[in-house]
């Protein structure tokens, strides 16, 4: 194997010709192990030691031992502290930028060892709101082109998707676009906007209502605290007068959420590709809200910097094609007044 020119010494005869090659003085100190370079990206990627642990599952002491050793060895100090958060140095821009292309490439050659495996699997995790209609139809999409991997599909809360996600137990994420604080070492790609709808059932006594006399009939049913929704929600209550209106259930699960609303006079605050499917057979109705902010955007969340195999990449460009389909108007959304 030829060697970069920086990290070897060639040898050659009174004739110039290169008769051999010496590995000893290598620019970077042999001292250096893989994981002090999986540390330092994740310290990069996450700003705070503590979150850097939290991700690679160490200790905070162990985490600021690896990147001291690591300067160590490379002769510079690679971040400095701003405030709360460590903030790269000059020499640790380099060194993320070559340690990422590093790793890349280690990756890529332990692919290539391994016998490829009969058959792949696709992790994906799901949040609620497109877990009904959106990625239903991208499913149908793939299994269409010849599915060339399993898709092995979770649903669940935010907070327990994103864990997944950064833990590397699912490759993709496909939802809510994350908070602000959460996008450390993640990217989020636009595939389209959606709407919060407030849904009661087709029969509701205060259906032609406006939204006020609606709450304060009803029963309420909020998503949990922990979905990206809910701080919109609250802020749009507490706009008509109702801060601090305590919800009978809070759920994002459309089988209860929709058994409750019609079993019930009870208005149930959700994204609309929850229940899209039940607005458009006329089993539930929407009431008009007169707030376009609570609208978001949704699409595919991915950790930064990852390799994903060709049936991930087919089925992220099947979800695109479904998404322009909905921003096309062929997913029809409800007369929201």
């Amino acid at each position: 194997m030829v060697l970069p020119p920086l990290l070897c010494h060639e040898f050659r005869d009174h004739n110039n010709r290169k008769c051999g090659v010496s590995y000893m003085d290598l620019v970077i100190h042999p001292g250096v192990k893989l994981r002090h370079i999986r540390v330092f990206l994740q310290i990069s990627d996450s700003a705070t030691l503590s979150a850097a642990g939290q991700v690679l599952g160490l200790s905070q002491p162990a985490i600021s031992k690896s990147l001291a050793e690591l300067e160590g060895l490379i002769g510079a100090p690679l971040v400095h502290r701003l405030g709360r958060k460590l903030v790269l140095t000059a020499e640790g821009e380099q060194v993320r930028r070559h340690a990422r292309e590093a790793l890349a490439s280690l990756d890529a050659a332990a692919r290539a060892a391994r016998a490829v495996p009969a058959h792949q699997t696709v992790g994906v995790g799901l949040l609620p709101t497109v877990s009904t209609r959106f990625f239903p139809a991208v499913i149908g999409r793939y299994m269409q082109q010849g599915a060339r991997a399993t898709l092995a599909v979770e649903t669940g809360s935010h907070p327990f998707l994103v864990r997944k996600l950064r833990d590397r137990q699912i490759d993709l994420m496909i939802g809510r676009m994350p908070n602000a604080a959460e996008m450390e070492g993640l990217e989020f790609e636009f595939l389209y906007e959606e709407p919060v709808v407030a849904v009661v059932r087709a029969d509701h006594p205060q259906r032609r209502a406006g939204m006020p006399e609606v709450l304060r009939a009803s029963p309420l049913v909020l998503p949990p605290h922990e979905a990206i929704i809910r701080k919109s929600v609250d802020e749009y209550l507490a706009a008509l007068g109702f801060a601090g209106l305590r919800p009978a259930v809070e759920t994002s699960t459309l089988a209860l959420g929709r058994g409750i609303v019609l079993a019930s006079d009870a208005v149930w605050f959700i994204s609309l590709g929850v229940v899209q499917n039940e607005v458009d057979a006329g089993q539930l109705a929407c009431i008009p809200l007169g707030a376009t902010y609570l609208s978001g955007a949704v699409g595919m969340t991915r950790l930064r910097g990852a390799t994903l195999g060709e049936p991930a990449l087919d089925l992220m460009r099947y979800a695109r094609e479904r998404a322009f389909g909905v921003a096309s108007g062929q997913s029809r959304a409800p007369d929201l007044g």
